[in-house]
């Protein structure tokens, strides 16, 4: 059997971590279970270590996500001042846009940097990155890392890494789910850990808010490219009528894209006046990703992002365009 040819970059990782006695942790923003849950994997064995570990975001961490945050969590801001530690260490980030208010302080407050990703698109922008497109979840990397690293996992951990996995895989639904990935679930499960408390604190678990603002969503939905592009938006007007926060409405373009016949569900998000985030899903063939790099952003081929510094009607039709003509090269 060939030797594995990440063994390498994952012992320089490894190595990282084991000098560092102290770290900050930085996921990506509007943090997903995959970016929390591999950041709090981290940060309870690390602790555990005896070294001193703490998450840096700098939103607040999803309702359905807080039982992942065990005092583990900063939030901070780009005026934040924080004493330096050895080591800043991303997790789930493809590129430093991905936590533009804790840019600078990634590369300041650590005496050195490192970076675990799954994302193919991403920019290498650590002095030390571990990436792996073919994982497919950054927490599945994490949990053979750890395997890497001789470092025993407990149940705390074990739900974390379980959480980044099935949510990155859409419950074990999407393309990315391989033999291995189910291999380490059932591995997960040795641990002792809960999957029925993780999965009903996921996904059974909605405040009313959240569900209103979903049905003002769907009512905005827009059908292109022959009803196989379905499209929406929300903006920061939307999110006060009904009383929701901005990341319940996290997984829309996944329910745009689960429509019959339709093979990409996009929604635009509005963060401020002229900043919208948009997400992009796809179901078969179109990737993504290469979408996503046309407007400035990546992504892995059926689940991709990218920000449009522009009010929502111009980033409306900027998407409207780019995607109709993505469709149009894709039946040629």
């Amino acid at each position: 059997m060939s030797a594995d040819p990440r063994e390498p970059i994952m012992q320089q990782i490894a190595d990282e971590l084991i000098k560092a006695d102290s770290m900050y942790i930085f996921p990506h923003m509007v943090a997903d279970g995959d970016a929390l849950g591999s950041c709090a994997s981290l940060c309870c064995l690390m602790r555990g270590l005896g070294k001193q570990a703490d998450i840096l975001m700098e939103d607040e961490v999803p309702d359905n996500l807080k039982f992942m945050d065990k005092d583990y969590v900063t939030i901070v801001d780009r005026d934040t001042e924080m004493p330096k530690r050895d080591l800043c260490i991303a997790l789930d980030c493809s590129s430093l846009d991905r936590f533009p208010k804790r840019e600078k302080m990634f590369f300041e407050i650590g005496d050195r940097t490192a970076c675990i990703d799954h994302h193919l698109t991403n920019s290498q922008f650590a002095m030390v990155n571990l990436i792996d497109p073919m994982a497919a979840a950054t927490a599945e990397l994490m949990y053979e890392l750890y395997r890497f690293m001789g470092i025993e996992l407990n149940k705390e951990a074990g739900e974390a890494i379980y959480t980044g996995i099935v949510t990155d895989t859409g419950n074990f639904k999407y393309t990315n789910t391989t033999k291995k990935t189910h291999i380490i679930t059932a591995e997960l499960y040795d641990l002792g850990i809960d999957t029925k408390n993780v999965n009903i604190t996921l996904y059974q678990n909605e405040r009313p808010q959240k569900l209103k603002l979903h049905s003002m969503i769907m009512n905005r939905m827009e059908m292109l490219c022959g009803n196989q592009v379905a499209m929406s938006h929300v903006t920061l007007a939307m999110y006060d009528e009904a009383g929701a926060k901005t990341n319940e409405s996290d997984g829309i373009n996944t329910a745009l894209r689960d429509i019959k016949g339709v093979e990409v569900g996009i929604l635009l998000r509005e963060m401020h006046e002229t900043e919208i985030k948009v997400g992009f899903r796809s179901k078969e063939y179109i990737d993504v990703s290469k979408v996503c790099e046309r407007l400035g952003g990546g992504g892995h081929k059926h689940a991709a992002g990218c920000t449009i510094l522009k009010t929502m009607d111009e980033a409306l039709d900027i998407v409207r365009k780019t995607i109709t003509e993505v469709m149009e090269e894709a039946s040629r």
